[in-house]
């Protein structure tokens, strides 16, 4: 993004992130960073939901800067992951299946924070579809501290 400004044709974007609270403060920086440049430039925000970890700081980052955030929570999770009260929409859903269909569904791009294996999960079912053109968007890792290098680096020698 330049000058706060997302490229043509992008309006909202899913974010995905980690729950932890258990992280090095780096993390939680980007996370805040992310959420501002998200707000700044006006877009709408999907993400899981929580009310913890990295979903909690980019999501309360990106509605101080005015965004419009919406979650997306199981039921079985609403309590663990504790969802996030303060949303423009907390959507409880039935299952994880039906959470990352929705997150998605009307998205015009992902963007990953670190995470655990719920964000490698979520990760690989957007590359799978958008390796057979059913998500069309960009999908932008935020490497954190080279978290993310021995992820692209296993993408790369998939076959």
């Amino acid at each position: 993004m330049s000058a706060n400004r997302p490229p043509k044709g992008i309006r909202r974007v899913t974010v995905y992130a980690s729950s932890s609270n258990a992280l090095a403060s780096s993390y939680y920086d980007a996370a805040a960073r992310l959420g501002v440049e998200l707000g700044r430039a006006g877009l709408d925000i999907v993400y899981g939901g929580g009310g913890v970890g990295l979903m909690q700081r980019m999501a309360d980052s990106a509605m101080a800067e005015g965004a419009h955030v919406h979650g997306v929570i199981p039921h079985f999770l609403n309590t663990v992951e504790h969802g996030h009260q303060n949303l423009d929409r907390l959507e409880v859903v039935d299952d994880m299946r039906e959470r990352k269909h929705r997150m998605i569904a009307d998205s015009d791009a992902v963007i990953s924070l670190p995470g655990g294996s719920g964000t490698f999960e979520e990760l690989f079912e957007v590359l799978t579809l958008k390796r057979l053109g059913q998500f069309l968007g960009p999908i932008i890792l935020v490497n954190t501290n080279g978290y993310f290098d021995r992820f692209v680096s296993f993408l790369e020698h998939s076959v």
